[in-house]
Formats: structure tokens, sequence, C-alpha cells
């Protein structure tokens, strides 16, 4: 812990000193911290490469539980599919990773919403078949994260749980520990983010997911974790200048663009920005394919769109095609690229190009954090354009850091 805290003292000092516009948050007095209701914000979006490489380590450790649960090892049935199930951003942060493990571990995996276990239970498990529930939570403790499980922990026999989440003293943590169907990834305190949005926490519970497609080759994995944590801090210290210039701009909409693992990367950015314009600046996510099937009505001079450019040389061609459409047909106030190598040609006045060497070799599987990141950053200075409080950007408290409790209704007995 005493070295974390070192590397981020350090991290945070090299950020402070090449960024001005984060220098101007992360330098300022704790009482223009506090008024300004950027504090814990911004300490959680800038320490995220730093414990990226924390979050890699634990799940590393705990390796040999992992298989353990999957059925990867010659004392366990192995699982017949796998669910990765969150609500809000957490679900986002599922989607993130489920296409790249349905691939590597050769598995039906899909991500789903904690609700939906609830309203539809019937249709989350395969009845008498071994499945793995990976439960994502920041807090561990919201209504539906803990009702799930209780259900397919009494419903579903087989159904095995692993609980990823950033709260040593949540439920999830610290309610299930004698149950030998489920196991807890529990990641450094760090991540438990103070701030009402979620953005170290959500970046990291993505990495320890991802985990699971790695089992067999912990070494890739850390050192995947390593590349992303340069990318990062190239693009935390090259463009958060841009985008916050980019972000101050009166935009009414704003659009995400992604394909793949990436997808889940646009919803959870089109979600920070709705919560910290706390809805002043409507949201809408998109593939790129999907766009011109009604939703480029949406368009507008007013509209901020944010593209997600793949590193894959086929969805990369669709995605580039798209955007020349937009551009020939001048939709949009301002666009927002990220990706590596993006040709100049996608580029009109006021465009941003986020150039992030290594994101293809990290490859389209891996790069949703840095996707992410960029879309934390707008995100933020947006919200402080507009005048609101990134630490707690609902003026009338409409949303809050955990959904409260609501009533919890008993699903109807099925007999298999």
């Amino acid at each position: 812990m005493a070295e974390l805290e070192q590397e981020l003292i350090t991290w945070r000092r090299h950020v402070s000193s090449q960024v001005p516009v984060i220098a101007e948050l992360l330098d300022a007095t704790e009482d223009e911290r506090t008024k300004g209701g950027y504090g814990q914000t911004i300490e959680e979006i800038v320490q995220q490469p730093v414990t990226w490489l924390d979050t890699a380590a634990r799940a590393v450790d705990q390796r040999s539980a992992l298989q353990t649960l999957l059925g990867r090892d010659r004392h366990e049935t192995g699982i017949r599919s796998l669910m990765l199930t969150g609500s809000g951003s957490s679900l986002y942060a599922g989607e993130c990773v489920a296409p790249a493990l349905q691939s590597e571990l050769d598995l039906p995996v899909r991500a789903i919403a904690g609700g939906d276990l609830l309203t539809h239970p019937r249709a989350a498990v395969l009845p008498g078949r071994p499945s793995l529930l990976v439960s994502i939570a920041r807090s561990g403790n919201s209504p539906e994260s803990a009702a799930a499980v209780e259900n397919l922990l009494q419903a579903e026999t087989d159904c095995r749980h692993l609980f990823v989440t950033c709260n040593k003293q949540g439920r999830l943590a610290v309610g299930y520990r004698d149950d030998p169907r489920t196991q807890a990834l529990i990641l450094h305190e760090r991540t438990n983010d103070r701030s009402l949005v979620m953005t170290s926490s959500f970046t990291n519970m993505v990495l320890a997911a991802r985990s699971l497609g790695f089992l067999d080759r912990p070494s890739l994995y850390q050192e995947t974790v390593h590349r992303l944590r340069g990318i990062a801090g190239h693009l935390m210290i090259r463009y958060a200048q841009p985008l916050a210039a980019a972000a101050r701009d009166d935009y009414g909409f704003a659009l995400y663009l992604a394909s793949g693992c990436r997808f889940g990367a646009a919803r959870e950015a089109s979600l920070k920005m709705m919560e910290m314009s706390a809805g002043r600046t409507r949201t809408m996510v998109e593939t790129y394919l999907g766009l011109r099937h009604g939703p480029m009505a949406a368009i507008h001079d007013d509209t901020l769109i944010v593209c997600f450019l793949s590193g894959d040389a086929l969805a990369r061609a669709y995605e580039i095609d798209l955007i020349h459409e937009l551009n020939r047909k001048s939709l949009g106030r301002r666009k927002v690229i990220v990706g590596e190598e993006i040709p100049d040609e996608l580029l009109r006045d006021g465009d941003v190009a986020v150039e992030c060497p290594g994101m293809k070799q990290a490859g389209d599987d891996n790069v949703a954090v840095i996707d992410v990141l960029a879309g934390q950053l707008l995100a933020l200075y947006h919200c402080l354009a507009i005048g609101l409080r990134p630490d707690s950007p609902s003026p009338e408290g409409v949303i809050s850091r955990v959904v409260g409790d609501f009533q919890i209704h008993t699903p109807p007995r099925v007999h298999h």
C-alpha cells in the first residue's frame, strides 16, 4: 500500500507539472476544491493509470481461485455459460469485456442488467447447467446486486458467483464468505470512488473482469495492463488540455460512436456526460452502422460527436466511411476522435484527434478503459464549464452515489 501511495504522489506531481488545466484543479487549495466541488473527481480520474497496476496484481494473485470458479482445474466441472451483471456503469463495465471473454473462453458470455435478473429471472441462467455470474459493483450494496445474488443462490445451486467490487466492507464482499460457490475479487480501497460519478472504480473493475480471459496467460495480462497505463498517461498529458477546451463549448447534445468491446466504453462515456451535466446535455450512444438507421436525424449544429476509432482493419473501414458521411453532410458542431493513426481527412475545423500510440497493439478488446478516460475528461470539464460540481453534479439530489433501497419482490418458484 505504501508503494502505491508513493507512486500516486509521483504521478500526480508529474501530471500537474505537465498539464496546466489539470494542475489548476489538483493544486487548488482545499477550500477552493471544496467550493468548486471537484476535489474528489479530479483525484480519482488522475489516479487511474497507477491503480490499474495494483488491480492487475490482485487479479493475478487470485488466479488459482478464479480458475476453480470457471472449472479450469481438474477438480471442478467447467461452467457452461458466463454472465456479467451490474447496474448502470457496472453493467457497461461488463459490456466492455463480454465479447472478448466469449472468444477467449469459448463459452456463451453476455452482460445482463442487475434489474433484468430481478424482473426476468427465468431468462438469466440455464437450469441445471454450471454457470458463473460475475457481479460488478463499486459499493456492493446496491439493492439489485444483493437481491440478484440471493435469488440465484437459492434457485440455482449450480450457479457460481464472482464479486468484483471496490468496497471491502460492502455486502457482496462480506456477506457470502462462507458459501463455497462464491469468490470476491476486492480492489484497492482507493478505487472505491467518493465522487458521485464512477471514474477510477469503473476502469479498474473493467480490468479486473478482463483478467478472466487471461487466466492461462498471466504475464501477458500484466504486460497488457502496463501498456494501457502508458497509453493512458500519454492521453492525459498530451490531450487533457485540448479535450478540456473542446468540452467548454455549449452543446445541447453529445453522440458517442463505437464498435465491439468499445461500445460499452461509449455507453459509460455517454453516461458520464449526462450525469455531470445533470441531464442538461442530452446524450446518445450508437454503433457506426446503426447510426444510419434513423438516429442520424438527431445530429444538429449543437452536437458533439465522440468517435472511438477501431484498430481492427475491417471495423475501421466501416467506421471511416461513416465519419466521411458525417463530414459530407456537415453534421455536428465538433468531433473528438480517439484512436491511433487517425487519418487527417477525417478532421474538420475545430475537431480534436486524440492520437494514442499503442492502441492497435493493445487491441480493441482491451482499450475500452482508454476511451472511457477521454470521456471522463470531456464530461469533467463540460461540467465545470456549465457551473456544476463534478463531485455532486445533481443539484436537486435526483441521483445519488449508491441507489437507495427499494422494495424487492419475490420471484415465483419455478420447478425444473
